[in-house]
C-alpha cells in the first residue's frame, strides 16, 4: 500500500503563476493547502474558488517560506491527519504530471530516505539571461544529496522528527533542513525525474542582484549557526564573497597605490576565477554560451553576496530585524 501524500503551496503575490501552481496540485486528487504571506493581490480568494484550504499568516510575525512551510504542515497534520508524506512546492512552480506518484513509490523504497526532489525545469529560460541562469541552477546531479530545494516530497516522520523548518532563516532554509535530516540519521535523493516547471520571471538585473543578496545572507547566517559543526556548514559559500568581492579588490586598491603593476596583477585574480569557472562548466557539458554566462554571473554575483552579508551583519549588530529580500514582481490574478 502506498504512503498517503498531503500538498503544501506556499506564496506571496504570485498572481497567475498561483493559478497554475495550484491547478496542478488539486489535479493531484490529494489534500492540498495553501499557505500565503500576506499577499495584496486576490491569491487567497483564487485558492478558495479552487476549493483549497487557505492559511493566512499574520503578517505582525516575520514572514518567511519556512514559516509558511511549517503552517502548511501543521495545517495538513490536522486537516489530513492520516498523510505519511508531504510535498511542498512554492507557489510559482507546477506540479509535472507523474511526480507525486514517483516520489511516493521512491521513498517507500528506503526506510532510511528523508526526502527526494526531482528536476525542477524554468517555464521561460531563453526569455532572459537571468532565467536563464536560473535553469542552469536547477541542473543538479542526481544521487543522495545535501539538500533539496523549495520543492521535494518528505516523510512527515521525518520532517517532525528535526522539528520541520528554522524559522529564523529568511533564506536557504531547505539546506539548514537537509543539515538537521542528515544528523539525524536520514538521506535526501534527487532523482533525474521532472518535478516542477518554476517560473522566475526574472528581466532586470536588479531583480537578479537581489536574489544574489539574498543567498549571500543565507550563506553567513547558515555559516555562523552550523559552520564549527564537523559538516563545516556553508563555509566555503559564506567566506568566498569575503575573499572575491572584499579581499581582492581592497589589496589590489592597496597594492596599487604603492606599485600599479602589483595592484593590476592582484586585480587579474578575478579574471583568472572567472576563467577556472568557466572551464569547470564546459567539463560539465554546458555550452560555450552558457559556460560564459554562468562564469561571469559568478563573479558579479560574488559582490552581490558580499552586500547580502552585510545587510545581515550590520541589522544583527543594530538589533533590528533582518527583512525579506524580494526579487519577483507582483502579476495580478484576473
Amino acid at each position: 500500500m502506498s504512503a498517503y501524500i498531503g500538498v503544501v503551496v506556499i506564496g506571496r503575490n504570485e498572481g497567475e503563476r498561483l493559478r497554475c501552481s495550484l491547478s496542478s496540485a488539486t489535479k493531484s486528487g490529494h489534500p492540498v493547502i495553501y499557505v500565503d504571506s500576506d499577499s495584496s493581490d486576490s491569491s487567497c480568494d483564487l485558492a478558495r474558488s479552487l476549493g483549497v484550504h487557505v492559511v493566512s499568516l499574520d503578517a505582525s510575525e516575520q514572514l518567511s517560506a519556512a514559516r509558511a512551510r511549517n503552517a502548511g504542515a501543521k495545517a495538513l497534520s490536522e486537516l489530513a491527519p492520516n498523510c505519511d508524506l508531504i510535498c511542498f512546492i512554492d507557489g510559482d512552480c507546477e506540479l509535472s504530471d507523474g511526480w507525486l506518484r514517483e516520489a511516493q513509490q521512491r521513498l517507500s523504497s528506503s526506510s532510511d530516505l528523508a526526502a527526494v526532489a526531482g528536476r525542477r525545469r524554468e517555464r521561460s529560460p531563453e526569455s532572459s539571461i537571468w532565467n536563464k541562469l536560473c535553469d542552469m541552477e536547477w541542473n543538479t546531479p542526481v544521487g543522495i544529496a545535501a539538500a533539496t530545494g523549495g520543492d521535494f516530497v518528505i516523510k512527515a516522520a521525518a520532517f517532525h522528527e528535526v522539528h520541520g523548518f528554522d524559522e529564523s532563516f529568511l533564506a536557504g532554509e531547505e539546506p539548514e533542513l537537509g543539515l538537521r535530516l542528515a544528523r539525524a540519521g536520514w538521506k535526501i535523493e534527487r532523482v533525474d525525474s521532472e518535478m516542477t516547471i518554476h517560473d522566475a520571471n526574472i528581466t532586470r538585473f536588479s531583480q537578479w542582484w537581489q536574489r544574489c543578496r539574498r543567498a549571500g545572507r543565507a550563506f553567513l547566517q547558515g555559516y555562523l549557526a552550523h559552520g564549527r559543526g564537523p559538516e563545516h556548514f556553508w563555509r566555503r559559500e559564506a567566506l568566498r564573497p569575503l575573499f572575491w568581492a572584499a579581499l581582492i579588490p581592497a589589496l589590489a586598491l592597496s597594492a596599487g597605490a604603492i606599485d600599479l603593476s602589483l595592484g593590476l596583477a592582484i586585480a587579474a585574480l578575478l579574471p583568472l576565477h572567472a576563467i577556472r569557472i568557466f572551464s569547470s562548466e564546459l567539463q560539465k557539458g554546458r555550452t560555450l554560451k552558457d559556460a560564459s554566462i554562468y562564469s561571469v554571473a559568478c563573479i558579479a554575483g560574488h559582490f552581490a553576496e558580499l552586500s547580502g552579508q552585510a545587510d545581515f551583519l550590520i541589522r544583527g549588530r543594530a538589533g533590528r530585524e533582518q527583512q525579506l529580500i524580494e526579487y519577483k514582481e507582483s502579476p495580478q490574478v484576473d
